[in-house]
C-alpha cells in the first residue's frame, strides 16, 4: 500500500528548514481586531524562537502574568512565524517601544475579547525547498493539483513523535498501564540516541545500572533524572513514571492518539475522498460530525470538500464510526491491545477523544522555481500541518510512520 496520495507523481526531493527564513508561517485570523476594547492584539513576528519563549519574554518586559497573555496557536521555533497575541492593561506605545532579539512587534490594535487557543481560521505557509531534483516544478504543481481536488491527508507526521520518534510508544505503554515499559521508552533506546552521554545513560539503564544512568545523564534532563532518583529510592515504576510532569505525560498520550489516527489515514488513503455508510462525516465549516446513512446521497458534498470522512482521536468518550469504518477502527484498537476505557487514566490524564477529518482542503497553492530551489506557498485550516503537504511533494518520508 502506497504511503502517498500522489503516488503517481514523482517526488521533488530536496531539503527544508536549513535556516528559519526558509519556513514562514502566518496565522490567518478568525476575525480582525475591531479597534476598541480592553485587549491589545499584537501581531508578532519571531524567528528561531518558540511561542512559549516569546510569551515568557513579553511577560517579563510588560510585567504581566504569562497565563494572562492570549494566543491562538503554537508555532514552530525552527521557522519565521507571524502570530497574534492579546494582552490587557498595556498601551500600544509601551509595546511598540519594546526591542527583542529575533522578535518584532508589527502591529498593535485593541479588541473586545481575549484571544484564545483555536481562535484562528488556519495558517499560510511560504516554504523554500532547497536542492530539488530535475523536473521538480512540474512534479510539485501536479501534486498540488491532486491535493486541491482530493484534499490533503490530515496526517500529524513525525513532528508529533519526539526526537527519538517514540513519544507514541510511551503513550501506549501508559494506556496499557505498563509503567516499566513507559520508563524504558522515556530513558530511550540507545540505538536511536546520538548524544554520547545520553546514550551511555540509556545503556546503563538497559543494563540495570540505575546509579550509572543517573550519573551519566546530562543535567538538562531534569525530569529523567528525577524519575531515576525515585526508582533508586525504591519507588515503583508506576510511582516514578506518574511523578513525571503531567504536561509531558499528556503529550505522550496525545502522541499515541495521533499515531493511531495517522494509521487510519494510511489505511484509507486510496479512498480518502469517498464516504462509506457508517462513516462519521466531518463538516469543514463548523467541525460537527454526523453519521452517514446513505453514502451515495452525501457523496456530492464530499466531492465539493464540504464534508469528509473522519477518523478517531481515540478516547473514553469518543463516538466510533459504524459499518466498515467502525470495524477498521475497532480492529486497530484490538491490535494495540487497547479499549476506549483505557483512556480513562487517573491523575488528570483522562483523554476524552474526538473526531478529526481524514483530509483537509488546500487553498492558495502556488509553486515556482528559483535556481535549484522550489518556492511553495499554500494555506491549510488550523490544526493541520505543512509537513503533510511536503510529504506528498518531496516524497522524502518527512512523515514516516513508526
Amino acid at each position: 500500500m502506497s504511503s502517498y496520495l500522489t503516488a503517481t507523481v514523482p517526488g521533488t526531493g530536496g531539503t527544508i528548514k536549513e535556516s528559519p527564513e526558509d519556513f514562514l508561517v502566518e496565522e490567518i485570523p478568525l476575525y480582525p481586531p475591531c479597534g476598541e476594547g480592553e485587549h491589545l492584539y499584537l501581531l508578532v513576528e519571531k524567528e528561531g524562537v518558540s511561542t512559549h519563549d516569546m510569551l515568557h519574554r513579553l511577560s517579563r518586559a510588560l510585567k504581566v502574568k504569562e497565563r494572562e497573555i492570549g494566543y491562538a496557536g503554537l508555532k514552530d521555533a525552527k521557522a519565521r512565524t507571524r502570530q497574534t497575541v492579546s494582552i490587557t492593561g498595556v498601551k500600544p506605545e509601551q509595546v511598540k517601544a519594546l526591542e527583542f532579539e529575533n522578535i518584532r512587534i508589527l502591529d498593535a490594535r485593541f479588541h473586545s475579547n481575549k484571544l484564545r487557543l483555536g481562535h484562528l481560521a488556519g495558517n499560510r505557509f511560504t516554504i523554500r525547498v532547497r536542492d530539488v531534483g530535475e523536473g521538480a516544478l512540474e512534479y510539485a504543481l501536479d501534486a498540488l493539483h491532486i491535493m486541491e481536488q482530493v484534499g490533503v491527508p490530515n496526517r500529524f507526521g513525525e513532528q508529533r513523535y519526539g526526537v527519538l520518534s517514540n513519544s507514541h510508544l510511551i503513550g501506549r505503554a501508559l494506556l496499557q498501564r505498563d509503567f516499566a515499559e513507559a520508563a524504558r521508552q522515556i530513558i530511550g533506546d540507545p540505538a536511536r540516541i546520538t548524544n554520547e552521554r545520553w546514550r551511555y545513560a540509556a545503556e546503563c539503564y538497559a543494563g540495570g545500572d540505575l546509579e550509572g544512568a543517573l550519573t551519566a545523564f546530562p543535567g538538562r534532563f531534569r525530569d529523567e533524572r528525577a524519575m531515576l532518583r525515585m526508582l533508586l529510592e525504591g519507588r515503583s515504576a508506576e510511582q516514578a513514571v506518574m511523578g513525571y510532569p503531567r504536561k509531558m505525560l499528556r503529550l505522550y498520550l496525545s502522541a499515541c492518539q495521533s499515531h493511531l489516527f495517522d494509521r487510519v489515514v494510511a489505511m484509507r488513503l486510496a479512498s480518502l475522498d469517498i464516504l462509506w455508510n457508517g462513516d462519521l462525516a466531518y463538516k469543514h465549516d463548523n467541525g460537527a460530525c454526523f453519521v452517514v446513512e446513505d453514502a451515495a446521497t452525501e457523496q456530492p458534498r464530499a466531492d465539493r470538500l464540504e464534508i469528509s470522512p473522519s477518523g478517531p482521536m481515540f478516547g473514553y468518550k469518543m463516538t466510533g464510526a459504524k459499518g466498515q469504518a467502525g470495524i477498521l477502527e475497532q480492529s486497530l484498537l484490538d491490535k494495540e491491545g487497547l479499549t476506549p476505557e483505557d483512556f480513562r487514566l487517573p491523575g488528570g490524564l483522562k483523554m476524552e477523544g474526538e473526531r478529526r477529518a481524514l483530509r483537509v482542503p488546500l487553498s492558495a497553492a502556488q509553486a515556482r522555481q528559483e535556481d535549484n530551489d522550489l518556492l511553495l506557498s499554500f494555506a491549510l485550516p488550523r490544526g493541520s500541518y505543512a509537513t503533510a503537504v511536503l510529504h506528498e511533494i518531496m516524497k522524502n518520508d518527512l512523515s514516516a510512520e513508526t
